[in-house]
């Protein structure tokens, strides 16, 4: 559905937008595909990557409308993946998070309806779940902005949906990282936040594939879950240094010790499929249909019980300590 087509990713030069341009090169034959951020050093590298034929650079903020207007015209598809998403950094800096994760994703809603663009997925975190930090509350306000933005565009094609997961294998600020960065080091003993904490696990690659899969299956208002496996961060350190004691430094400000794709309060609204879940609008739209039992690649869902939730800490799937190696390793290929 790419071929010939014209896609643009906000925050593009980031881990996952490297990772979705070269899968996009291998798969499709694009008419453009367009990188849409703000550092011009970081485009600048990418570009020594990446310089098919189709490839556009575009210098620019979310956090301006009318550079967005002009970077989606002609465009079919838009990934928003821009976002200030340092839990820490958000706390002292409330005002940036909010600006570039709620006014931004209002300026990409808007630009999008005003080109008429075919399809716009955001990508969102497990922390926008019952959110106890602000970077998770204003990913929440960007995820309710999207799926409210299927009834502002109106007559107009455009239809808007969420992608939401949690913790990438080998992303920019992801634990697999540091922890290799500490044992390279020669640390003598790894940090552990607490023994009891849990993540869902997927890789890159993963979530690539489940992006570009959910571009098929959308009708417009969806958040789509994968289903993944858990890993216990004592067990992950175990996988990664067996011979290296760990040390208990306590849960960072806004921290859960478990994550949550699918919150309880959310199991009314909740579907399963067969490899994901969806969490159906508590709003209805203008034509009258929130029917999303059936998808439009023609999967079916099934209704979960009242009060299901989708934790990490209770997850059917638990990844093993030889089967986190081979993951991580798995997941490590390709990154850039």
């Amino acid at each position: 559905m790419f071929n010939e087509k014209s896609i643009l990713i906000t925050g593009g030069t980031g881990s996952f937008g490297k990772m979705y341009v070269k899968t996009l090169l291998e798969r499709y034959t694009p008419k453009r595909l367009i990188i849409y951020s703000r550092d011009e050093l970081k485009q600048f590298d990418m570009q020594q990557r990446f310089d098919a034929p189709c490839m556009r650079y575009f210098i620019g903020d979310v956090r301006d409308a009318e550079r967005l207007r002009v970077a989606m015209k002609d465009v079919d598809f838009v990934i928003h993946a821009a976002a200030l998403k340092q839990v820490p950094a958000a706390e002292y800096n409330p005002m940036e998070c909010i600006k570039t994760n709620i006014h931004g994703a209002e300026n990409v809603i808007n630009a999008a309806i005003a080109n008429d663009v075919d399809r716009v997925i955001a990508l969102s975190t497990d922390k926008a779940a019952n959110p106890i930090n602000l970077y998770g509350a204003t990913k929440l306000a960007s995820d309710k902005l999207f799926v409210a933005a299927n009834n502002m565009a109106g007559g107009h094609r455009t239809r808007f949906s969420v992608v939401r997961y949690g913790n990438v294998v080998g992303s920019r600020g992801s634990v697999v990282p540091f922890f290799a960065n500490l044992i390279t080091a020669g640390t003598q003993s790894l940090p552990i936040t607490d023994e009891r904490m849990t993540r869902f696990w997927i890789s890159l690659r993963q979530g690539v594939d489940f992006v570009l899969k959910n571009f098929e299956r959308m009708h417009g208002g969806e958040i789509f879950v994968p289903k993944i496996p858990s890993v216990r961060i004592v067990d992950l350190a175990r996988a990664m240094a067996p011979d290296l004691d760990q040390h208990i430094v306590g849960i960072r400000p806004g921290e859960k010790l478990h994550e949550v794709m699918c919150p309880a309060d959310d199991s009314h609204l909740t579907l399963e499929f067969h490899d994901h879940y969806v969490i159906c609008p508590t709003i209805r739209f203008y034509d009258g249909s929130n029917d999303y039992a059936i998808n439009r690649i023609n999967e079916r869902g099934a209704p979960n019980e009242q009060g299901f939730e989708y934790n990490s800490g209770r997850n059917e799937h638990f990844l093993e300590l030889d089967e986190i190696s081979t993951f991580n390793a798995e997941a490590m290929e390709g990154v850039e």
